[in-house]
């Protein structure tokens, strides 16, 4: 017994430091060489240009800076900081927010757990998500924010809703995805959702002529509609169609787009179930791995990082699921699936032949038995919820 209390407190304070060591280590390497294997420089670029009133998005190509004039602007203070601290900030600022909404939905789920649930599923995370903390990705506030807006819109919190759900729509525009879901969840927040719309919108207003922001927003207009119709563009998607690529079968942009489109309905009755029948402490959770399921393998504009996103829901459910439950080979299997499908980058010539078509594959695998077991628990096949406690 002493031997298994020793395992146990080793899990709960091994994959948090883990992930926390992790992180030191990105940013004492990130420090070092900051424009490596970065994107941040896109991001201080962007900035720097729309102090200069010059056009941020390159219409011919769909490539480089694929972001909000929002962003932009508000990415300014990092950018004046510099590569060094303001790149460091920047990666401190998603590491943050990740990690609380991480710790925010494994505390809702069982209290006396939380800590040894929070390590296991950071432990499970850190390979998939560490290449995007690596490259400063705004992929990874967009997932703690969107996380967290799930949160607080199914608990009815509306002031830190609006807050969530600026953040998100900043970060990145795919967040709009979450905002049609929390509205169908809670129609009562929609006001909320398209107030916080409506201020990102108006954000770039402030700091520049609105001559030239219009300008922006009708050249990122013209960007979102195009970016998956121009093949000719360098950008290789790691989408669901990946996989059909490496087989020699591309699915064509127009059925690709009838299937995002016909797959959008399944998940909004879903989620709308997951919310209407699965216990409180995991709808949230079960909610907003469905969203970011559709978001990773959905988006056209999938990159081979932007799994972070799927990764960190995925194991905090793998998470509840070891807490809920006294055997099974399944949860085993996907958890060691989960770590080592982040290990797929480690070696060059691997990482070459698994780019792409791999991740979707992958996780596809994993995520689709973790929403039945949702499903099956709202069914009561599993009663235990919270009822094991790690010393």
């Amino acid at each position: 017994m002493l031997g298994m209390a020793k395992v146990r407190q080793s899990w709960d304070w091994g994959g948090l430091a883990l992930w926390v060591g992790g992180f030191i280590v990105i940013l004492v390497m990130a420090g070092m060489a900051p424009d490596h294997r970065s994107v941040m420089r896109s991001y201080r670029i962007a900035s720097d240009m729309f102090l200069a009133g010059k056009p941020l998005y390159d219409l011919d190509i769909a490539m480089g800076y694929l972001y909000s004039p929002a962003f932009a602007a508000l990415y300014v203070p990092f950018m004046k900081l510099g590569p060094v601290i303001g790149d460091s900030l920047w990666r401190i600022l998603g590491f943050g927010v990740l990690t609380y909404a991480v710790w925010r939905q494994v505390r809702t789920i069982n209290p006396e757990n939380r800590l040894w649930m929070l390590s296991y599923a950071l432990f499970l995370a850190v390979p998939i998500t560490a290449g995007a903390l690596r490259n400063g990705q705004a992929t990874i506030l967009l997932t703690g924010a969107c996380w967290l807006l799930v949160l607080s819109a199914l608990e009815d919190r509306r002031a830190e809703t609006f807050l969530w759900a600026t953040v998100a729509v900043i970060a990145k525009p795919t967040a709009i995805i979450v905002f049609l879901l929390v509205g169908a969840l809670r129609l009562r927040l929609i006001p909320i959702l398209a107030l916080s719309l409506l201020l990102v919108l108006a954000l770039p207003y402030a700091f520049a002529p609105a001559g030239y922001v219009n300008q922006l927003y009708r050249d990122f207009a013209t960007l979102m509609a195009s970016m998956s119709v121009d093949k000719s563009v360098a950008f290789e998607m790691a989408d669901f169609t990946a996989p059909f690529t490496a087989l020699g079968m591309p699915i064509s942009t127009q059925a690709a787009t009838l299937i995002r489109i016909a797959v959008a309905l399944p998940t909004l009755l879903l989620v709308l179930w997951y919310d209407r029948n699965l216990d409180p402490r995991l709808a949230g959770l079960a909610v907003f791995l469905t969203a970011a399921f559709y978001m990773s393998l959905l988006n056209p504009r999938v990159e081979y990082n932007t799994f972070a996103l799927l990764a960190m829901p995925a194991g905090v459910a793998l998470a509840a699921i070891w807490d809920n439950e006294d055997g099974g080979v399944l949860r085993g299997i996907l958890a060691i699936a989960l770590f080592v499908t982040g290990l797929s980058g480690i070696n060059p010539h691997l990482q070459d032949a698994l780019r792409l078509w791999f991740r979707p594959v992958a996780m596809t695998a994993i995520t689709l038995p973790i929403l039945w077991w949702f499903w099956s628990v709202a069914q009561g096949k599993f009663k235990r919820a919270g009822a094991q406690v790690h010393a």
